[in-house]
């Protein structure tokens, strides 16, 4: 055997492969896992130019993936004020007062929508404590915004439109518009407006973002966007100057009204790649948010809203996936409300059997108990965002709750009844909707919040699993990735103590010593030194 680049050792690796699933050492040549052992092994892997690297008693497991994540779009998401920590109307206006101007613009992102206390989301509550300004404000779900009256008149609205996709203006009785936008179609209206970061601006930024994820143990992730159009070349100057943190992996959007042109354009895209990107699959949305009015339900909501799908026209999206399946092009679907799960299953079921393990669903907050089991018979990956449970409260006022009702809201996020009905489960963040820290994604796995506190929470392994061996599996990569074995992608987390078997608490500040995405080291603790 050649001598290995970098051998890690003084560790217990987990390496997720039924035919040895531990050992004590691993040896990395070329970006690939090239041999898997004991410490007794390591002399025999060594060269004059390999490095050897201690890991001080860690865990070493495949590398860390966030199935669903979208870094490039959300540095423009995650722009202006934080108001994640807002909580109540008073806290909201309080922050506005201060908060930063943006060429004359108030711009902030991450509001939750219980701060409105139940109360319809409208500009009269805000514009006293923005002294004129135009401002932008995104909702936490990311597919809701509230725009101030200046805004408004910046945008030229001044009244309800008809879009080709389920999104609104929504306007009060008579017929004002209260600054609520709803879904992509209406915010991009005002969110045209907003000032963008420079070129160099969003590469210094997606590099500094790029490497925070990596210190939480990241090494890849599943973007389920490409953004803009210079997308691709922004990524492509980045490796051009260095190196990209994590592997990217890009799924550009259809949306209703697509043509045979335009699905023979996103199937072309998939050709675009980089040395640690590529363009692979394509994202669909079936409905929007339940706090939205936007969730496709099988009943309506308390507000009845909820009964009608993104797509206009369902059927429409069924053939835009038959095109793309009959392709070879793999598919992601937002689906939230128990009908979109039960749209994106039929159509998958009526492409027949090649198209196991193909298509995947994301998010699916609540489904009834007659669909758990069709995901595992028709091969449709479970994509999940444990995460988004903490939007929600335990005794079910939150807004998300009321909205759907006991019922429905004690189906939420269903991900342990989903993997033992055989499903596979692939984990992320959807950050910016919320935090990008791996490690947290893994402790929400295993202690649900809010509404999901209530229903069984996924194992130690299993919620390993669903950020490795089974995010390889939602990107067709099972081959190369999710496992440490000789000949797959040398990606590697190691932790501080074990992922599997350590507490909730312990684990969500857990140091993590060591992350290597591709073969190059990303992150290195203080005090991991090779020799």
């Amino acid at each position: 055997m050649p001598a290995a680049d970098t051998v890690l050792t003084g560790a217990r690796v987990r390496t997720l492969d039924p035919g040895r699933p531990e050992a004590r050492a691993v040896a990395v040549r070329d970006g690939q896992i090239t041999a898997v052992g004991d410490e007794a092994d390591v002399r025999d892997w060594r060269g004059p130019g390999t490095e050897l690297i201690d890991l001080g008693g860690a865990t070493l497991t495949p590398g860390l993936t966030d199935a669903h994540s979208h870094p490039v779009w959300g540095i423009e998401m995650a722009a202006g004020t934080d108001l994640s920590a807002v909580r109540d109307l008073a806290q909201l206006r309080a922050a506005l007062r201060t908060a930063e101007r943006t060429k004359g613009w108030v711009v902030g992102h991450g509001l939750d929508h219980n701060a409105f206390g139940g109360q319809p989301v409208d500009r009269t509550l805000i514009e006293d404590a923005l002294d004129g300004a135009p401002a932008f404000l995104r909702l936490y779900d990311g597919h809701s915004a509230l725009a101030s009256g200046p805004a408004l008149a910046a945008a030229g609205i001044t009244g309800p439109r008809t879009f080709a996709q389920r999104s609104a203006i929504v306007c009060d009785a008579g017929g004002r518009p209260t600054g609520h936008l709803v879904e992509h179609a209406a915010m991009a209206l005002v969110g045209a407006l907003v000032p963008k970061p420079t070129h160099a601006e969003r590469r210094t930024r997606l590099v500094a973002l790029l490497d925070a994820m990596a210190a939480t143990g990241l090494t890849g992730a599943h973007v389920m966007d490409l953004g803009d159009g210079d997308v691709p070349a922004l990524l492509a100057t980045v490796e051009y100057e260095g190196h990209l943190p994590l592997r990217l992996r890009l799924a550009p959007w259809c949306m209703p009204g697509a043509d045979e042109e335009e699905l023979a354009g996103l199937i072309e895209l998939q050709r675009l790649a980089g040395r640690h990107w590529q363009v692979g699959g394509v994202k669909f949305f079936m409905d929007g948010t339940v706090e939205g009015g936007t969730a496709w339900l099988e009943h309506a909501d308390c507000h009845g809203q909820g009964t009608d799908a993104f797509w206009p026209d369902p059927r429409a999206y069924a053939r835009a996936v038959r095109v793309l399946d009959a392709a070879g092009v793999r598919t992601a679907t937002h689906a939230i409300g128990d009908a979109a799960v039960r749209h994106v299953l039929d159509t998958v079921a009526a492409l027949g059997g090649q198209a196991r393990m193909r298509h995947r669903i994301e998010h699916i907050e609540t489904v009834p108990d007659d669909q758990l089991k069709r995901f595992a018979e028709l091969g449709v990956i479970a994509s999940m965002q444990p995460p988004h449970t903490a939007y929600t409260r335990a005794d079910h006022t939150d807004e998300w709750s009321r909205r759907l009702g006991e019922d429905r809201a004690g189906r939420a996020w269903r991900c342990r009844d989903l993997r033992d009905a055989g499903a596979v489960l692939a984990l992320g963040s959807d950050w910016p909707i919320a935090h990008y820290d791996a490690r947290q994604v893994l402790v929400t796995a295993r202690s649900p919040l809010g509404a999901a506190s209530a229903g069984p929470a996924l194992t130690g392994l299993m919620a390993l699993e669903g950020m490795t061996s089974h995010a390889a599996l939602a990107a067709g990569e099972q081959q190369v990735a999710g496992r440490i074995a000789p000949g797959r992608r040398a990606d590697l987390t190691a932790f501080a103590l074990d992922p599997v078997t350590a507490g909730v608490d312990e684990l969500a500040e857990a140091p993590v010593r060591l992350t290597m995405s591709g073969g190059r080291v990303t992150h290195r603790e203080s005090g991991i030194r090779g020799a």
